[in-house]
């Protein structure tokens, strides 16, 4: 596994949409709840840049580690939603761009506020970049597992071809995050401060994006099922190596608040 940022970047790439097999999914379509899932996944990853905007309008954009590390980061994101696109296309649905233009449009003036308050607020805000890294890694994190969960549920191989590759994407990025909030959250303080701000504001990724129905729908699908929880419980033990954050169970309290009861099937 890369641990550096130069070997994180020069393994960049982007997915190759072209040599999708759309044959395979003519011929062989997935059910109405796998697409379901690709249709939230392909409009999220496709919104990532608009996150990217938020971030950049933090101190973050000073630094020129993360930056070079996030210039990578949008455009493979951009490929994981084009590759998905692809996927819904080949089964009558709308694909990357029409998709993501209607969500913009209906965000505009949400994101324009999440924008200004981003930059107003940031200059006063010095553990902002560790909450960002530390944001960053638990939202790749469940986003892999997602992938990874959808690829056991519809065990459809051209479906796993495509998904494993972004699930190795999704592994760099998930280094890059943790080792980014490793180096910011020495401070105490700091580490206080991020520890409350998940714990109050993190939610699933893509929430106040999709609707908390859509959401709800998602997380059922993929990980009320046999092993679901359990692997929330890995997630929630990988965020919680993380200085500061240990005991926070923050993946399964924040899903138990969607799913009551979801918790304690991990028991």
């Amino acid at each position: 596994m890369p641990t550096t940022l130069d070997a994180l970047v020069a393994r960049s790439r982007r997915i190759e949409v072209e040599q999708i097999d759309i044959d395979a999914f003519r011929s062989h379509p997935l059910d109405d709840a796998s697409l379901a899932c690709l249709r939230y996944m392909c409009d999220i990853e496709s919104h990532t840049v608009c996150y990217l905007c938020e971030l950049l309008a933090t101190p973050v954009h000073a630094d020129p580690a993360i930056t070079r590390f996030l210039a990578c980061w949008v455009y493979e994101e951009q490929f994981h939603g084009d590759a998905i696109g692809k996927i819904l296309t080949a089964h009558g649905l709308a694909g990357a761009p029409d998709a993501a233009a209607t969500l913009r449009r209906a965000r505009r003036a949400r994101d324009w506020l999440r924008l200004v308050g981003f930059s107003v607020f940031s200059p006063i805000a010095p553990a902002l970049p560790g909450l960002l890294m530390a944001w960053g890694m638990v939202n790749e994190l469940t986003t892999q597992a997602g992938y990874a969960r959808l690829v056991a549920r519809a065990e459809h191989p051209a479906l796993t071809g495509v998904l494993t590759e972004i699930m190795k994407q999704e592994g760099r990025h998930i280094d890059f995050y943790t080792m980014q909030a490793r180096a910011l959250l020495e401070r105490p303080r700091d580490q206080r401060i991020v520890r409350s701000a998940l714990a109050r504001f993190w939610a699933p990724v893509g929430s106040g994006v999709k609707s908390n129905e859509e959401v709800r729908a998602l997380i059922s699908t993929l990980f009320t099922g046999p092993g679901g929880p359990e692997v929330v419980a890995r997630i929630d033990r990988r965020i919680e190596r993380l200085p500061g954050l240990a005991g926070l169970h923050l993946v399964t309290s924040s899903v138990e608040r969607l799913l009551p009861g979801f918790g304690r099937r991990a028991a």
